[in-house]
């Protein structure tokens, strides 16, 4: 006589599913997808009508407060959700994750006014930022180890596909019907993805809650606060010009590094190796990616004569082949350690970025510039996933959230930091004269992708 094991219950060694959407994990899967599909979605949807948006609501002088205050809050969450879910497991602060970011999208949807809409664009990080970490968990808990690379690889998908449809289907919404709807209709789809996560939430709750080792949830989120204003700062910095610049962006800087010690596992300044390492190299890969993309796209558009559109494409095939080589880690065999995928990523992607530098420093062939970015997003889909995967191995169930946050909180601050340097660097390189700005900010770039090779050396345990 055999019975049904519910979805998402707790599994023995006999009764563990083989596959991410084998009967106990398929809602569970569905639901997670759906929800960070759906967050990747509306970011990228918000970037190509914010134009429109800023228009409508003349609020043209807060048009970067609308991105920053999104990341800011973000950050926030991503804090608040790890030590919430460390202290009770990851179902509560999933749903108020949920509950927050549809709150958000409602009031970004109905705002009249520019003020109003940052308020959601707030609620919107909050929740989104929240949202990642508690999934995180719940592949901890719920998730055999085994299975790890495949479900980070699809969530890896879920963030790549959205770079394909979302900024069209936005746009198109924006001018047939109205921005407002571009809102309205992710609450809905968000509501579709909580019910099919539901069983999973059902289970979790029933599970026995642990008490988290780490830092008091008030000390960590006046921290949490502090990188928050510091990464806005940066980035204020980097928008600003004359003397004052680079000082205020490294004073940014210093009080960044110093409130997210707290925030990191120990010795992640110094990069230790194990879980420090796989923080730090989570963060050096977002600064050098995605540094890179702000500017490729610029760069074909002023010094190749591209039409914006077709400047973009390039994205795409970068958005292609991070979606391929997620596809692909999760197909490797176990005896292909971590430590050793973590490495080609890194190698991949340090080759595919110098590439870019090398086309803006001999304006070679655009052709060079399409294979070595092709590269560079496989090197990112392949370690993204494995770093995941990684930092929940070397986790227990009284840190899963700590960690988790730490990786998310790595990933928005490394971006954020690379992209303002790169700013400061394109400024006072001359910018668009002869394309020396492209040449530095990419230049950049390269450095930091390369420096993730030792990084990616550190990853190992043994």
């Amino acid at each position: 006589m055999t019975s049904k094991t519910p979805v998402g219950a707790p599994i023995d060694a006999e009764s563990a599913p083989t596959s991410i959407f084998g009967p106990q994990l398929v809602w569970t899967t569905v639901g997670a997808f759906a929800l960070i599909f759906l967050g990747a979605f509306e970011t990228l949807a918000v970037t190509t009508i914010m134009p429109t948006i800023s228009r409508d609501l003349d609020g043209q002088s807060l048009y970067s407060v609308a991105f920053s205050s999104t990341l800011a809050a973000s950050v926030i969450g991503m804090v608040l959700a790890g030590q919430w879910s460390d202290r009770t497991g990851p179902a509560k602060p999933l749903i108020a994750a949920m509950a927050v970011f549809m709150v958000g999208l409602l009031v970004a949807g109905f705002a009249g006014a520019m003020g109003i809409f940052i308020v959601g664009r707030f609620l919107q990080g909050l929740g989104s930022g929240a949202l990642i970490v508690a999934l995180y968990v719940v592949v901890a808990r719920l998730y055999p180890s085994v299975l790890h690379p495949k479900i980070f690889g699809l969530f890896a998908s879920a963030w790549v596909l959205p770079s394909l449809i979302g900024p069209p289907l936005a746009g198109v919404v924006a001018e047939q019907i109205s921005w407002h709807w571009v809102f309205f209709g992710v609450v809905f789809l968000v509501i579709a993805a909580g019910a099919a996560i539901l069983p999973a939430v059902r289970v979790l709750m029933r599970q026995p809650a642990s008490t988290g080792q780490k830092s008091s949830g008030k000390r960590a989120v006046v921290w949490a606060l502090v990188v928050a204003v510091a990464v806005m700062g940066i980035s204020l910095g980097g928008e600003r010009e004359g003397a004052l610049a680079w000082p205020l962006a490294f004073g940014a800087l210093v009080v960044a590094i110093i409130a997210l010690r707290p925030l990191l596992p120990a010795g992640s300044l110094i990069v230790r190796r194990g879980l420090p390492a796989t923080i730090v190299l989570r963060g050096l890969f977002a600064a050098s990616f995605f540094s890179t993309e702000v500017y490729l796209p610029y760069l074909l558009n002023e010094r190749y004569g591209l039409p914006a559109w077709a400047a973009g494409l390039i994205l795409t095939v970068g958005a292609v082949s991070w979606a391929t080589g997620s596809a692909l880690q999760g197909r490797l065999p176990e005896s292909v350690s971590h430590g050793s995928v973590v490495v080609i990523g890194s190698l991949l992607l340090s080759v595919g970025i110098a590439t870019q530098f090398v086309t803006a420093h001999f304006m070679l062939s655009l052709w060079i510039a399409a294979v070595g970015w092709l590269v560079a997003g496989a090197g990112m889909g392949i370690a993204f996933p494995r770093l995941s995967t990684l930092v929940l191995s070397h986790s227990s169930t009284r840190d899963q959230g700590f960690n988790s946050a730490a990786l998310s909180i790595a990933d928005a601050a490394g971006g954020a930091v690379a992209i303002a340097f790169g700013g400061l660097v394109f400024a006072a390189a001359g910018g668009l004269v002869n394309g020396a700005g492209f040449v530095a900010a990419l230049g950049l770039a390269a450095v930091l992708a390369v420096a993730s090779i030792p990084v990616a050396l550190r990853v190992r345990t043994r």
